[in-house]
C-alpha cells in the first residue's frame, strides 16, 4: 500500500500543470508528517488544498492549505 497526496486548486481540480513533489509514503503518518513540513511551499506554488490517497482510495479530501483565520 502506498500513500500519496493529490494537489488541488481551490475548486478541487487536480493541479498537474507544474512540477510538484510526487512523493510516495509507506504510511498515513509519514504522509501527514511530510505535509506538515511542506504545506507552505505547496501553497506558494499554487496548491490550495490536498487529498490523501491510499493507492486509489480517498482517505480524506479537500483539506485546505490556508491557515485558519
Amino acid at each position: 500500500m502506498a500513500w500519496r497526496w493529490r494537489y488541488e486548486d481551490a475548486r478541487g481540480a487536480e493541479v498537474v500543470d507544474r512540477p510538484l513533489p510526487r512523493e510516495l509514503f509507506s504510511s498515513q503518518a509519514d504522509a501527514e508528517s511530510w505535509l506538515g513540513e511542506n504545506w507552505s511551499d505547496l501553497l506558494a506554488q499554487g496548491v490550495e488544498q490536498v487529498t490523501l490517497l491510499e493507492d486509489e482510495r480517498v482517505e480524506y479530501s479537500g483539506m485546505s492549505l490556508r491557515p485558519a483565520e
